[in-house]
């Protein structure tokens, strides 16, 4: 937004513009909005937004005396901006809801971009789909696509106000918590493509029901305009009640629209992985674009990637979330990725969270599909990953942290094994792999140590 003046940006935001000191920032706009004081520095608007415990607002003149270019906050923070001694040189903007006028901004951005927009949602898959989908993209179209985890009401809009004045295409992922936070992430970026990746039992703490959960994922058809393109699984019954005739539907997978690669390859494997690069060419082709040939997919931290350790050790790094669908998807990948020199399929899970009254059922189906695909060592992490060992049946060791699961895996690991790491965010799983990635050394014999032949029951 270099070329905006302080004065449109007050306008769009519905801000009142307090001013400069004596050394303003003249006529030019910001480049960067942050909302991290620390991040702040010249050419970046801070936006001071109040929090739980912290309101950021306050943090207004640090940021002013880091030389940004300005500040969004409150109105009596920028009171308190305005009296600094010296008098601050960035330009003060007052408003009544710094957040709102944050999503307002990045709304008046998309506008002034002119780019196509395709919104990414899904229970899950999402991310790896997003990171698939913007590799198809790149190689003829300028694109700027939700990195980590900015896919919120707060991260969504700073992404679009990341994205250069050439951008040609936004991909951003939207998640979804409960009712009605798709809908007002789709309000913010007005998209003209929605991507929903598949309806499963994901939140059903908050949600209730799968009907809920799909009709909480299809805002996303609800915030197309008319002539929008929706991209759906083929065969998705639930999604049929939020079709719209305005609105031209494909759907992918097995007979969908779109259910062949043709003769596109993928850097990454796996079944899911090829079920969501096809939800990626439906929307790569309706946004204008005709993938073909190799495609080299960088997946997001956390996302299944695969790390190679001392010993022929393979850790899928793929802890940042987890649902009874993508935990299933993933045992099929450790299967499918089983070493040719036999070497051991080892399964780190833990609690998948906010499943509701069903989820130690959800728990048990996870162990049960651990043992049909064949995993030799399961390890669980958590009370509710506990419920994953009777059903499983094979050697078990239980841990009630990450930190714990860490330390077990460390001393059963063997050479040659494959090791699938994976729970909810709230565990904070990662440990396991990092602790694995800066210590594990494969032990002097290639013989591991037993580990136990039966695991025992769960508590209650």
């Amino acid at each position: 937004m270099r070329d905006w003046t302080p004065e449109r940006i007050a306008h769009v935001v519905g801000a009142h513009l307090v001013g400069a000191g004596e050394d303003g920032r003249g006529g030019q706009g910001f480049t960067r909005a942050v909302i991290d004081s620390r991040e702040a520095g010249p050419g970046t608007l801070f936006v001071g937004l109040p929090g739980e415990h912290v309101d950021g607002g306050t943090f207004a003149g640090r940021a002013l005396s880091q030389d940004c270019w300005g500040v969004l906050v409150g109105h009596e923070h920028a009171e308190e901006a305005w009296l600094t001694d010296p008098l601050p040189a960035g330009h003060i903007l007052a408003v009544d809801d710094p957040l709102e006028a944050l999503q307002r901004l990045a709304t008046a951005w998309r506008r002034e971009l002119g780019a196509v927009v395709i919104g990414v949602t899904g229970s899950t898959g999402k991310t790896s789909t997003k990171d698939i989908l913007t590799s198809m993209l790149r190689p003829t179209r300028r694109v700027v696509a939700t990195p980590a985890n900015r896919n919120t009401e707060i991260g969504l809009p700073l992404v679009i106000l990341d994205a250069p004045a050439d951008t040609e295409v936004l991909v951003l992922e939207m998640a979804m918590r409960g009712q009605g936070q798709i809908a007002e992430l789709a309000t913010i970026a007005e998209p003209d493509i929605g991507v929903i990746v598949n309806i499963g039992p994901v939140h059903l703490e908050l949600l209730g029901s799968i009907e809920n959960i799909a009709a909480t994922k299809a805002e996303l058809i609800a915030g197309l305009p008319p002539g929008g393109t929706a991209v759906i699984p083929a065969g998705e019954r639930l999604l049929d009640p939020h079709r719209r005739d305005d609105v031209t539907t494909v759907t992918y997978g097995p007979g969908g629209d779109v259910d062949d690669l043709g003769d596109i390859t993928l850097s990454v494997s796996g079944a899911h992985m090829q079920s969501n690069a096809l939800a990626a060419l439906a929307a790569a082709r309706a946004a204008g674009v005709s993938p073909h040939g190799r495609v080299d997919v960088e997946l997001s931290a956390l996302r299944g990637q695969r790390v190679h350790l001392a010993g022929d050790v393979v850790v899928i790094d793929d802890c940042y979330n987890a649902n009874p669908m993508s935990m299933h998807a993933a045992l099929d990948e450790l299967s499918a990725s089983a070493g040719e020199d036999g070497g051991r399929l080892v399964a780190v899970l833990g609690d998948m969270l906010e499943l509701g009254p069903d989820e130690r059922r959800f728990h048990a189906e996870v162990g049960a599909h651990a043992r049909y695909r064949e995993v030799d060592l399961l390890v669980t992490v958590g009370p509710l990953a506990a419920n994953m060992a009777p059903p499983f049946g094979g050697s078990v060791l239980m841990a009630d942290d990450a930190v714990q699961a860490a330390d077990l895996l460390s001393q059963h690991l063997e050479p040659g094994d494959t090791v699938l790491v994976k729970a909810s965010r709230g565990v904070g799983l990662e440990v396991v792999s990092e602790r694995l990635r800066a210590s594990w050394r494969p032990p002097p014999s290639s013989a591991g140590p037993d580990v136990p032949s039966s695991a025992p029951e769960p508590s209650a």
